[in-house]
């Protein structure tokens, strides 16, 4: 039965369940449409506003898992996706982005690795996608609050901004895991360390009730998955810019 409920999960919450129902041909909304209130935040990236207007190198850190990948399309992932969106506004800034998968561990877990993965990689900016292995094991949502904000805390001191990216949004889990009391400790740790929040469940959520992308199919495929990534690429960057809060002279 564990094995199986695994299994489910694997092929719901892994970049093969972001099968993408065809746009409505009639709605004149674009797929990857997201209301401007899910890509806006209060918190602010001081340092890589500070990279951009001097010209500094932006190095992008993504601490990800498998819904970070497209097997045999790395290049379609949304971080690829993001660091070519970047690099097109911001042409005249080296943009560099670097990938470190932690498949299965939860945010516990990773905590253990941040320190070393930082003084390693020097980033601007450290893309923290977490909560959902934490979810799968029915993880004390207190410890999980406590691990990302230790995982914050420790990104900060190490001289890095940091981006939270909250679960994947999937109907055919919903029965399955708990997803809210994870999506609202992430949401108070963001809050009291001031650190942006990309809100990927609402963002998914949303496509699914628009009709963009059916997010309950059991249809999968490689060519479909790379338009989600690509959306939530596209929408990232955007987010990332935005919470720069930088002129838009300073964009292409």
């Amino acid at each position: 039965m564990r094995s199986r409920f695994w299994a489910l999960l694997g092929l719901t919450l892994c970049a093969g369940l972001l099968a993408a129902g065809s746009a409505r041909a009639e709605d004149a909304r674009q797929p990857c449409d997201v209301p401007a209130y899910l890509l806006s935040s209060e918190s602010t990236l001081p340092k890589v506003a500070a990279a951009v207007k001097s010209g500094q190198p932006l190095t992008i850190l993504v601490l990800g898992s498998r819904s970070s990948t497209i097997l045999a399309s790395e290049a379609s992932a949304y971080p690829a996706q993001l660091l070519a969106a970047l690099k097109e506004k911001l042409p005249q800034v080296p943009v560099n982005l670097s990938v470190e998968l932690q498949t299965a561990k939860t945010a516990e877990e990773v905590d253990a690795t941040l320190v070393k993965l930082v003084e390693a990689k020097k980033p601007t900016l450290v893309i923290w996608q977490t909560g959902t292995v934490d979810a799968m094991r029915s993880v004390d949502p207190d410890d999980f609050r406590s691990a990302v904000d230790d995982g914050v805390v420790a990104l900060q001191n190490a001289g890095a901004d940091v981006v939270l990216i909250n679960l994947q949004y999937s109907p055919r889990t919903e029965t399955m895991i708990s997803a809210p009391p994870y999506l609202d400790n992430m949401r108070v740790v963001a809050q009291q360390h001031e650190v942006p929040l990309f809100d990927r469940f609402a963002i998914m959520r949303h496509w699914n009730d628009a009709g963009d992308f059916d997010l309950f199919s059991t249809s999968h495929g490689v060519d479909l998955a790379k338009r989600v990534h690509g959306c939530l690429g596209r929408a990232l960057s955007k987010f990332v810019l935005d919470a720069a809060r930088l002129d838009p002279a300073q964009q292409n």
